[in-house]
């Protein structure tokens, strides 16, 4: 399969999962352990901010709030916990990486967290029906949103929209106000995490590591951007007349893909074979399917 083509599909996977609630980080696994390929860990943070700056445009209105309307208190308490989700999530991040915490690279807490995930949405929507919504963000949901990112960061497949969404659905936040404060908290919070990932990647490269393929990894900064701009303006559209049961039924049936998966042996956790390096070049890797990623970056 040439090497263009993989770039491609992974470009396409992350701009359409980064910010829907099934698990960018899942997918990349599901797909990578599938196709046999391993991309590096930069490859993956520098896709995953293009899928995130895509979306700005798409708040428009919020955009020009927090440029010229910092004299409205609204604008400033929506702000404030903005910031205060992002610090929740930042501070405890940035300590487990320092600490060398490393996110599972195999499949099986995928499924697990795939399929728990989509139990949680069929759960709370159903618990919901003919509940009254509000539209207020409170400073309870901002900490739940901050303490859900952090769960999304540790865990893969569990899917930092999905855990944020459900933590604000659960506190009674309307679909529509959820879905927006969820990516907005996202924004600065995976830019930053990105930010400081592509900077120890060029600061202090793993020694003998190959070098990266720049063009590779432009092209699929491209792909995930535009296909994450689709998608998002896709879903903002979906959530104002839609609820998020088909999400969870989607969850619920990739579990079982990844389950099939584990089945034919792909995507198993294998003790004996040696982990590609952080660096590591776009080639098929068979001992090491799954891609390489530390914690406090949630997808």
């Amino acid at each position: 399969m040439p090497l263009w083509f993989i770039i491609v599909l992974l470009g396409i996977v992350e701009g359409i999962t980064e910010f829907l609630p099934v698990s960018s980080t899942g997918h990349l696994l599901i797909v990578e352990a599938w196709l046999g390929s391993h991309q590096s860990d930069l490859f993956n943070v520098v896709i995953q901010a293009g899928a995130v700056l895509a979306v700005l445009p798409l708040f428009p209105d919020r955009l020009k709030q927090f440029t010229t309307g910092w004299g409205n208190p609204a604008t400033l308490d929506y702000a404030l916990k903005i910031a205060v989700a992002f610090v929740i999530t930042g501070g405890p991040g940035l300590i487990l990486e320092k600490r060398g915490l490393k996110l599972p690279e195999h499949l099986e807490p995928v499924a697990i967290a795939l399929l728990l995930g989509g139990i949680g949405f069929l759960a709370v929507e159903g618990w919901l029906r003919g509940k009254p919504m509000k539209s207020e963000v409170t400073w309870t949901i901002a900490i739940a949103v901050g303490v859900g990112q952090l769960i999304a960061g540790v865990f893969p497949g569990t899917s930092r929209s999905g855990a944020t969404i459900l933590f604000c659905l659960i506190l009674g936040l309307n679909r529509m106000a959820a879905t927006e404060f969820s990516f907005l908290v996202g924004i600065p919070t995976m830019l930053a995490a990105s930010g400081w990932k592509i900077f120890k990647a060029l600061r202090h490269p793993v020694a003998g590591a190959p070098p990266e393929h720049w063009d590779m990894i432009a092209l699929a900064f491209v792909v995930s951007a535009v296909v994450s701009f689709v998608a998002v303006k896709w879903l903002l559209g979906y959530v104002r007349t839609h609820t998020f049961v088909a999400f969870g039924w989607y969850r619920i049936a990739m579990a079982a893909v990844v389950g099939l998966m584990l089945l034919m042996g792909k995507g198993k956790n294998e003790e004996t074979a040696p982990a590609p390096k952080a660096g590591a070049h776009y080639s098929p890797a068979p001992t090491s399917p799954a891609v390489g990623s530390t914690a406090a970056l949630p997808t």
